[in-house]
C-alpha cells in the first residue's frame, strides 16, 4: 500500500529516532512489510478542484531506524494513499478542524482514514467523554463562574480543564477555601466566555492515571499507569521514571468494552482512556499514543505489529479500490 501519515509539526521535526511516539513504530512496521510509507502534516495539506493534495516527504528504513530525505518533499492526490493516519495532536483549533475539512473532499471508497476525521471534527476527548457518564466522575461543562463555585462547594476539591489540549495543557487543581479560587476559574473560562470541563477530584489521583488501550471493538490487555513527577498533580514528563507496568483486570476490560464498541461505530478506532481508580477522566481520539515502547519493555510483546495487523485488516475489508 502507499500510507500516508499526517503527524504533527513538532513530532516532523524531531521525527528521526524518536521512539517515544506511537506513530514512529507504526511506521516502522508498515516499512519492515514492504509497504510506502509518507509524512505530511497539516499545514502541508491542500485543495484544488475539488480534490485534496498534501505535500509529503517518504520515509525509510536505515538500519532499523527511519529515515526521511528533507530534500525529497513532492505533492500527491490524497486519494493516491489506500491508507491515511491522521494524527495531529491538539490544540484542537481553527487549523486543526479546517484541515478536517481537506478530508471532506476524498473518496472514501479510494482512501481508508484512521481516526475518521468528521468522528475526530465530531468528537471533543473532554467533553464528548460523558457519552460513558456512568463511568465517569462527577462533572460539569460550564463557562459559568457560579456553576463551578457550587460544584467546588459540594465536591471539596476539583479539576478544570479546557477542552482543546492535550498532555495535561492548561489542566488545574482547585481545593475548596483557595483564596486564588476567582483568578484561577476566571482564567480558564476567560472571564466567562469560555466552555471548560469540571470534575470532581478523584483521590487515588496520586498514584498517576491509567492509560487502556483501544483497539477496534477490542481492549488490549496491555496498559501502562503514567506517574505525576514531584512537583505537578498529573502526568506531564514522558520518560521511563514516570511510565510503569500496570495490571488491566478482566473486570475493567468488560466494563470498558461498551466504550470501545460505540467508538468503532463512530469511526474511531484507535483511543486511549485515561483512567484512574476505574473512572474515565477522558478519552483521546486524535492522535492517542499507545505507548509502544514502554508495553514492548514491559511486556516482551510487539504491539506495533499488532496495531498495524489490525489497520491492515480495516482496509482490506473497506472493500477499497485499489490502485
Amino acid at each position: 500500500m502507499n500510507i500516508l501519515f499526517v503527524i504533527d509539526r513538532i513530532e516532523l521535526k524531531y521525527f528521526e529516532f524518536n521512539d517515544l511516539v506511537t506513530n514512529f513504530w507504526i511506521i516502522k512496521s508498515f516499512l519492515q512489510r514492504g509497504h510506502k510509507v509518507f509524512i505530511s502534516t497539516i499545514d502541508m495539506l491542500k485543495l484544488k478542484s475539488q480534490k485534496a493534495f498534501t505535500s509529503c516527504y517518504k520515509s525509510f528504513l536505515d538500519d532499523e531506524e527511519i529515515r526521511f530525505d528533507k530534500n525529497s518533499l513532492t505533492e500527491h492526490q490524497i486519494e493516491d494513499f489506500q491508507l491515511v493516519m491522521f494524527r495531529p495532536d491538539p490544540p484542537v483549533d481553527l487549523d486543526y478542524i479546517n484541515a478536517t475539512y481537506v478530508f471532506d473532499f476524498v473518496d472514501r471508497t479510494k482512501t481508508f482514514i484512521m481516526n475518521d476525521t468528521t468522528a475526530v471534527r465530531n468528537f471533543n476527548e473532554k467533553l464528548h467523554s460523558i457519552y460513558f457518564e456512568d463511568l465517569m466522575p462527577k462533572y460539569i461543562v460550564t463557562s459559568s463562574k457560579s456553576d463551578i463555585i457550587e460544584f467546588l462547594n459540594a465536591n471539596e476539591e476539583i479539576i478544570l480543564k479546557p477542552l482543546n489540549q492535550c498532555f495535561g495543557g492548561g489542566v488545574m487543581y482547585l481545593k475548596r477555601g483557595d483564596k486564588n479560587t476567582a483568578v484561577i476559574i476566571n482564567s480558564m473560562t476567560n472571564e466567562g466566555k469560555q466552555l471548560i470541563m469540571v470534575q470532581k477530584f478523584i483521590s487515588k489521583a496520586v498514584f498517576g492515571d491509567k492509560r487502556v488501550l483501544i483497539l477496534g471493538e477490542d481492549v488490549l490487555p496491555y496498559c501502562v499507569q503514567k506517574v505525576p513527577s514531584n512537583d505537578d498533580f498529573k502526568f506531564c514528563e514522558h520518560d521511563d521514571s514516570h511510565i510503569q507496568k500496570a495490571v488491566l483486570t478482566d473486570d475493567e476490560r468488560e466494563r470498558f468494552l461498551p466504550v470501545a464498541k460505540k467508538l468503532n461505530e463512530m469511526g474511531i478506532f484507535m483511543a486511549g482512556l485515561d483512567v484512574i481508580d476505574g473512572k474515565i477522566i477522558e478519552v483521546n481520539v486524535t492522535s492517542p499514543c499507545y505507548f509502544i515502547r514502554e508495553i514492548n519493555n514491559h511486556f516482551g510483546c510487539h504491539l506495533e505489529d499488532n496495531i498495524a495487523d489490525f489497520i491492515i485488516s480495516k482496509v482490506e475489508m473497506s472493500n477499497l479500490v485499489l490502485n
